[in-house]
């Protein structure tokens, strides 16, 4: 079989027509489930691992849902952190929740604007995560990690009126779900902040960024930054809203070493 030699500005004409084809494919078919895993070590001999997630945002997705477990399970973290958006609509919530109760180690969480503004019952959220061996921390704070962590949650309520839970002697994690509010947080510190609100921007042109971040983000739109109140780990979440597009930006679990 022959094939016919095309030229060059011809070869060129239609790679340039492919290509927004094959991104609009990508961002639309591909990424928003492409679940990543990813990896952050904060020092050189660390003690403890866990798994961070954040902004579930469940639709109905059962089968997309039920593989973020499996992947949190077989990466066998010490607990199991989530900052924020179970879901949008609270028609939806007995089942996330039932697939989270499936998650095998200690699960605390915070709320984010979304459990808010569903109405979502948070008394159910509180069952769920406290099976698990975890809890749903509204300003309030637990000991995990053997006693050597102090985990912190934001109710994502008042920031500047969240009372102050950091203690000597032990590392101090705080969850929250709104990046920005490290900026306000006054002269407390924290060992590490993780965050979510942000969806990575969903869509990230490469040399430039996001293209749009919602409210409360500012500067911290994905990854680790210094911030005078300690480092931030803000995650790119698993879910979408309001449009079902990623480009750049796959959805991610985070496993952190400290």
């Amino acid at each position: 079989m022959k094939f016919k030699a095309i030229s060059r500005r011809k070869f060129i004409g239609t790679l340039l027509l492919a290509t927004p084809v094959a991104v609009v494919g990508d961002a639309a078919l591909v990424e928003p489930t492409w679940l990543k895993v990813s990896h952050l070590k904060l020092n050189d001999a660390p003690t403890h691992r866990f798994v961070h997630f954040t902004d579930l945002h469940h639709k109905g997705n059962r089968k997309y849902t039920q593989e973020v477990v499996d992947k949190i399970n077989a990466l066998n973290p010490d607990f199991v952190c989530f900052t924020g958006d179970i879901i949008e609509d609270k028609r939806y919530l007995p089942e996330a929740l039932e697939i989270l109760a499936g998650i095998k180690f200690p699960m605390f969480g915070v709320p984010g604007n979304h459990d808010y503004w569903s109405h979502a019952p948070f008394g159910d959220i509180v069952k769920c995560f406290s099976k698990t061996g975890g809890g749903w921390l509204m300003d309030d704070s637990r000991m995990v990690g053997n006693g050597q962590i102090n985990l912190i949650g934001a109710s994502c309520r008042n920031v500047t009126r969240m009372p102050v839970l950091t203690k000597p002697g032990v590392k101090n994690i705080l969850m929250l779900h709104y990046p920005a509010w490290a900026k306000v947080l006054g002269e407390q510190k924290f060992d590490l902040m993780l965050a979510g609100h942000s969806h990575g921007g969903q869509v990230r042109i490469p040399f430039i960024g996001p293209i749009i971040v919602p409210f409360a983000v500012d500067e911290y739109s994905l990854g680790l930054y210094q911030t005078k109140a300690g480092p931030l780990y803000v995650g790119s979440g698993i879910g979408w809203y309001p449009m079902p597009v990623r480009f750049n930006c796959r959805p991610e679990i985070t496993v952190v070493e400290i």
